[in-house]
């Protein structure tokens, strides 16, 4: 990543380098695990192109890192570990939430515009909705939301957010609507957790589901699809987000 700039964000006793690239609207990009790998960079870039200044925290590793299965598990222990994330806590959010927060913030301030654009993926799928309680923050983006870690049915259904925190978001999404992604087949971010968002959204919530024979007709073949703007990239679902970007981040031009 030798053409991003870069630099480090604290926040209270959080501190992260953040990659940043482009000009316009802010749009902040999550990555997964096991990192900021070359497919994330490369779904960066398109968002760049598009017109937008992304800006890529990196929480653990290395950046433009190849994905192996050994740094998927390595990494998966750390975070497991860690006091930024919560891995298996149903209805609390993650403290990374408070440090993301800020840094949308900072980059609104930098950027200016509508507002910020906020994309996660996995992992940190689930964060745009704790981010979302923050005016700032126009088009969240939720792909294959992963915690908490589907080891119970009620684990499955959950969305990691505390109580309060949802509340703000739902109010939010009567004018912050959001877009979900997800394969069908995706047993890591689960159909339950879906469901849920469903309920708590309702019409203020696109649920953008691939089916299984639409995977196979764009050639994506893999025996666990889950990296939806990633590793197993859907191009129709990366359109999907950046005409979403678009409609939240640059109304005057999109003004349908």
């Amino acid at each position: 990543m030798l053409d991003w700039d870069n630099f480090s964000f604290r926040d209270r006793d959080l501190e992260h380098k953040v990659y940043y690239k482009g000009s316009g609207p802010a749009v902040l990009i999550m990555h997964e695990l096991p990192g900021l790998v070359p497919e994330c960079v490369q779904f960066a870039r398109r968002i760049v192109d598009r017109g937008y200044t992304v800006y890529l925290p990196l929480f653990f590793g290395q950046p433009n890192q190849p994905m192996s299965l050994l740094g998927t598990l390595k990494y998966t222990f750390h975070i497991c570990i860690s006091k930024e994330f919560r891995t298996l806590a149903k209805n609390k959010s993650s403290p990374i939430t408070e440090w993301l927060r800020a840094l949308c913030r900072d980059i609104y301030a930098k950027c200016g515009g509508v507002g910020v654009g906020a994309i996660g993926m996995c992992l940190t799928g689930g964060f745009a909705l704790s981010l979302m309680i923050d005016e700032r923050v126009m088009a969240p983006v939720l792909s294959q939301p992963s915690l908490p870690f589907s080891i119970s049915r009620e684990h499955r259904k959950a969305l990691g957010i505390s109580p309060e925190e949802l509340e703000k978001a739902k109010q939010r999404a009567k004018e912050c609507p959001i877009l979900a992604l997800r394969y069908e087949e995706d047993s890591i971010s689960p159909a339950d957790r879906f469901e849920t968002l469903k309920q708590e959204f309702g019409d203020n919530i696109e649920l953008y589901i691939i089916s299984e024979q639409q995977r196979k007709d764009s050639g994506i073949k893999t025996s666990i699809p889950h990296a939806v703007l990633t590793v197993h990239a859907f191009e129709e679902a990366i359109v999907r987000v950046l005409k979403f970007l678009d409609a939240r981040l640059k109304p005057i031009n999109n003004p349908n």
